[in-house]
């Protein structure tokens, strides 16, 4: 009968949250890692109501727009870009509203 912590144990088997979904494969390969942690992100649902939820999931598409290559990266790039665009357009719209109202 085996005991916990014996050599005879089977450590070379997937341990954590997602050890079913990595049986046979090799737990220090970047791809199963990489594939790990998308498991975990899919399975993330923090609330979006919140201010941290909001910076999460900015993080989640910076992370995303990072790891993206070729026409997705392009376009990541672009959208981050635009919302950039209006940040800037509506900041400078605000500061010319309160020029003409202190003026």
């Amino acid at each position: 009968m085996p005991r916990a912590g014996h050599p005879d144990d089977d450590q070379a088997g997937p341990r954590g949250r997602y050890a079913d979904d990595l049986i046979g494969l090799d737990p220090t390969d970047p791809d199963v890692q990489a594939f790990a942690a998308h498991l975990d992100r899919m399975e993330r649902t923090p609330p979006s109501f919140t201010v941290e939820g909001s910076l999460a999931g900015v993080r989640d598409f910076a992370e995303s727009a990072n790891r993206a290559q070729g026409a997705q990266r392009a376009l990541a790039v672009i959208m981050v870009g635009l919302m950039l665009l209006g940040v800037v357009f509506t900041v400078w719209e605000a500061l010319l509203f309160l020029l003409t109202v202190l003026v």
